[in-house]
Formats: structure tokens, sequence, C-alpha cells
């Protein structure tokens, strides 16, 4: 038996979907009826966030029934194991750890018996220094200027959460910076960004955990030669910085250290806007309302 023919052939979810089937013609106005206080008791509050589902077809018995199919499926424990640092992540042996990204100080979180919390606050911390630095002006291109445009070259995770979120806080934004997403390798999505930029103003963000990513480093490539056409090898290098782990990569193409900021294993790519490749959202919104994030 297949693992999906196993969860619906079990006795809590035929009960469930019996009941579902019950319900199905029931109006949600009998409901309300029959439990005056029915939006207290289905609806949750938190984190400035309510989620209201009393207005579905849904009653006591259905969440008992979701609730005995959720720890019949082992959900408790698999949650437990993931904050654990166990590696839940199947199809890659890793454990799936984003909650330390988004830990306070103070907290706990072990992966293979060591605490990454130490490494998470440290590099939170250069995000932070650098973004600031970006956005106040002290930090500058090669010929003295500050920066008016950064570009995110990435693709996948690298690029569509930092995308959705840096547009989605736009209000929080420094209206004095630009910020450009590349993903696509058709050359076309990157030549017409740049045909309104300068390079003495523009700063380059090459985000992949290998620095071999195909799609990335072509346009890595082309942006670097965008640069160096004007500023030469030596200034191109001054305008580019890395998120990513490989650091033999990152310095042979020209990174300068102290502008490379990693992460680790155990961070997904759909999770990863918490760590350093959130680096061009913090650059966008400042590093104090980075890490209200």
């Amino acid at each position: 038996m297949t693992e999906p023919d196993a969860l619906t052939q079990s006795s809590t979810w035929q009960a469930l979907a019996a009941h579902a089937a019950a319900l199905r013609d029931t109006r949600l106005r009998t409901l309300f009826g029959e439990e005056p206080r029915r939006f207290e008791r289905f609806s949750l509050a938190a984190a400035g966030l309510t989620l209201d589902y009393s207005k579905n077809r849904v009653d006591a018995r259905a969440l008992e029934l979701l609730f005995a199919l959720a720890r019949e499926r082992g959900l408790e424990a698999a949650r437990d194991q993931m904050f654990a640092g166990v590696p839940i992540n199947n199809t890659e042996g890793r454990a799936v750890l984003h909650v330390a990204l988004r830990a306070p100080a103070g907290a706990r979180f072990e992966v293979d018996g060591e605490d990454v919390m130490p490494a998470v606050a440290a590099v939170r911390e250069r995000v932070g220094e650098f973004a600031t630095a970006v956005r106040e002006g002290s930090w500058r291109g090669y010929t003295g200027e500050a920066v008016s445009d950064v570009v995110n070259i990435g693709i996948g995770g690298s690029d569509l959460g930092p995308l959705m979120v840096t547009r989605a806080l736009r209000p929080y934004g420094d209206p004095k910076l630009r910020m450009h997403f590349v993903s696509n390798v058709d050359g076309t999505h990157l030549a017409e960004i740049l045909k309104g930029l300068s390079q003495e103003t523009t700063l380059f963000i090459v985000a992949s955990k290998t620095f071999t990513t195909q799609e990335t480093m072509t346009n890595a490539q082309s942006a670097r030669n965008w640069l160096a056409a004007l500023l030469g090898e030596e200034g191109a290098n001054a305008h580019l910085a890395a998120v990513s782990t490989n650091l033999e990569a990152t310095a042979e193409f020209g990174v300068s250290p102290d502008r490379v900021f990693g992460f680790w294993d155990w961070v997904g790519g759909r999770y990863s806007i918490w760590s350093a490749i959130g680096l061009p959202l913090a650059i966008a919104i400042g590093a104090e309302d980075f890490r209200a994030f």
C-alpha cells in the first residue's frame, strides 16, 4: 500500500470524509443558530492576524476528527523533531530549522548536537551592518559614489521570497534606493534592467548557496562584464556581494570575503527569506525593520 493509500484508507480519514458529506448541505445560518458564540470557538488570533474559520462547514466533531488524523499521521512528533534539528527533510537528509532564523536572542536550536544560534546571530549582525552602510551611504562604490540601485541575481528561493516581500513592504523602503531582481537566464531580463542603471552606483548581490547555479552564474557573469566595461576588473569586484556557502567560488569570482554572507544546509529555499538571502530586503527596508520582520 502506498503512502497516499494508507492515508485515505485509514478509519479516521473515512470518518472525516463521512462527516464532511453529512455537513455538506448544512446552512451556515443553521450552524450559527445552534451556537451563537460560534465565532469565538472557531477562530484564532495571533501576531496581529485573525483566522476566522467559523464561516465554513466545520463543527466540534470535524475538529475532533482532524486533530485525531493529525496525531495519527505523526504531525506532533514531526513538529517536535523539526524543532530538535532532526533531518526530517527526507529527500535531502537535512534538518529543517528555519525557525532558528526567526528566533530571538537567547534561544537555542541544535543540529547534530551543535547550537546554531551563535552563527545565526553573527550573520544576522553582518547583514544588518552592511544594509545600514549601503542605505546611509557610508558604503560606497569604486569611484566613491553612494549606491542608488541594488540588483539581486538569483533563482527559485533565492529570488522569489526577497522579490515578493520587498514589493510587499515597499512603503517601508528608502525612496533613494531602487531594488531590482533578475532570475531569468534569458539575457533580456538583465539587459532591460541595466538600461537605466549606472555602473558607478549599482550594487549586485549574487545569491546562490553553491555558487554554481547555472542560471544565476550566467547572469552574474553578464553583470560583472557590464561593470568591468567601465570600471575595470578591480572596480567590478568592488560592486559585488554574494550570499553563498562556497567561499572558494565567491573568491574566484572576485567577491571580497567581507561581502559574502553565508547560510546553512538546513535553510530550505522556500523559507530562506529570513536568512542572508533576505539581504536585499534588509537593504530595502533597513536593518531594524528586517529584524522586526
